[in-house]
């Protein structure tokens, strides 16, 4: 009996510092994920599934970097920028942050317009009242209790996994494709997967895992515990990513349909796949936007108030961090609001945001790795060598993808 009672007592502990990682990974699943995820799924089936794979073991690793640096420095990302590199490069990475989370935002409100616009609801209703929530749930909760209910909108990703079983797709050639490296250089072909790398690890992922670490206190006595956090939500957000690609490419692919946007996806998948399908699919898309919706301008404010040594975290009262509460209030009140604007085509916009999220990738991965292999700022806890050789290789291959796609847009025109 004693030896239950201390292991239930171990699981809650653990269950105590689990949290970030997987908040951080699901939040990136968000509309525009899936957006990017279906697309690709419905115009190149299963050919950019083997690039999901490598793109999970690079975002667990730089994950995990991250994770460390926040339990041996207690700092945010945007602290040690500022710290290491001074004001001006802090500045620029700020703008980099901010345009693209603004228009990752901006997507994810599209994204719960979309979803419930399925099931007969307004955007004119579900983005005010689902800004209005979120508002008030960061400002009047603690940390605790906003984590717990982040926690709970990840439960809405089990709708994608139950729609690819519905639909039953070939389940050997799903795995010959993810084993079998297929690159195109066409430049539709490469801004997909540079969409899909932009998703997959985005800019505001390693300011947020980091702050939220910080502002969780866990310390570097529970490590190990939150290193398997982060672990355990790399996994998970691949193979919601994997799910939301078979399903696209098992049934819009082999039509033959194209759908433009996320809501005229689940509505082409109704017919084909049925109407349990149709509708697993609609509301994984609601809780992934809405979760969204929370986490990115939140990452945000904590970033910028990080760098410029302004109050922030969610235990705060709003007088004691105006900064942090009105950056995140006025990210959430402009990218509603222009979401609300009658007859505007976002869906160009939602992959457009993600294929900029991936081009500026590695400019915040050049300041990670930079900054966790520093020995005044690490101490004995940098990176090993094999940790370097894949953070590196996931930067050059970005550029690499970037350059290509850039030089033959240039020779299109001659």
């Amino acid at each position: 009996m004693e030896m239950i009672k201390k292991r239930w007592t171990k699981f809650t502990y653990i269950m105590a510092i689990v949290g970030p990682g997987l908040i951080t990974v699901n939040a990136g699943n968000d509309a525009g994920g899936i957006s990017t995820f279906a697309y690709v799924g419905a115009k190149y089936g299963y050919t950019m599934l083997w690039g999901l794979l490598l793109l999970t073991f690079a975002l667990a690793i730089v994950q995990e970097m991250n994770a460390r640096m926040a339990v041996v420095t207690g700092k945010g990302l945007s602290d040690l920028i500022r710290e290491r590199f001074g004001v001006r490069w802090t500045f620029f990475a700020m703008i980099v942050l901010f345009l693209a989370n603004f228009g990752v935002t901006l997507g994810d409100f599209a994204g719960v317009a979309a979803s419930l616009e399925l099931f007969g609801v307004s955007k004119y209703l579900s983005v005010p009242v689902v800004a209005v929530a979120i508002a008030f749930l960061i400002t009047k909760g603690s940390y605790r209790k906003i984590e717990k209910v982040f926690l709970l909108f990840t439960l809405a990703f089990f709708g994608y996994i139950l729609s690819a079983l519905i639909i039953q797709p070939d389940w050997p050639v799903v795995i010959r494709s993810v084993v079998t490296p297929h690159l195109r250089f066409d430049s539709g072909y490469l801004l997909a997967f540079i969409g899909l790398i932009g998703t997959t690890i985005s800019p505001y992922m390693q300011f947020y895992l980091q702050a939220a670490i910080v502002d969780k206190k866990i310390s570097l006595r529970d490590y190990k515990y939150e290193k398997l956090d982060v672990y355990l939500g790399s996994l998970w957000g691949a193979t919601i990513s994997f799910f939301v690609i078979v399903c696209t490419a098992a049934t819009l692919h082999e039509a033959g349909i194209e759908a433009d946007s996320v809501s005229a996806i689940a509505l082409a998948l109704k017919p084909l796949a049925g109407e349990y399908a149709f509708i697993l699919f609609g509301a994984g898309l609601f809780g992934a936007s809405v979760l969204a919706c929370a986490i990115i301008p939140l990452s945000t404010s904590y970033a910028i108030c990080e760098a410029f040594g302004w109050e922030s975290g969610v235990d705060n009262q709003m007088q004691d961090a105006k900064a942090f509460f009105s950056i995140m209030i006025g990210i959430l009140f402009f990218a509603g609001l222009l979401v609300l604007i009658p007859g505007i085509d976002l869906i160009p916009l939602i992959l457009a945001t993600q294929q900029i999220a991936g081009i500026l990738v590695p400019v915040i991965l050049i300041f990670m790795i930079l900054l966790v292999n520093d020995r005044r700022i690490m101490g004995k806890h940098t990176n090993s060598k094999l940790q370097n050789l894949i953070s590196s290789v996931t930067v050059l291959f970005i550029i690499s993808l970037t350059t290509i796609l850039f030089v033959s847009q240039i020779l299109t025109m001659f």
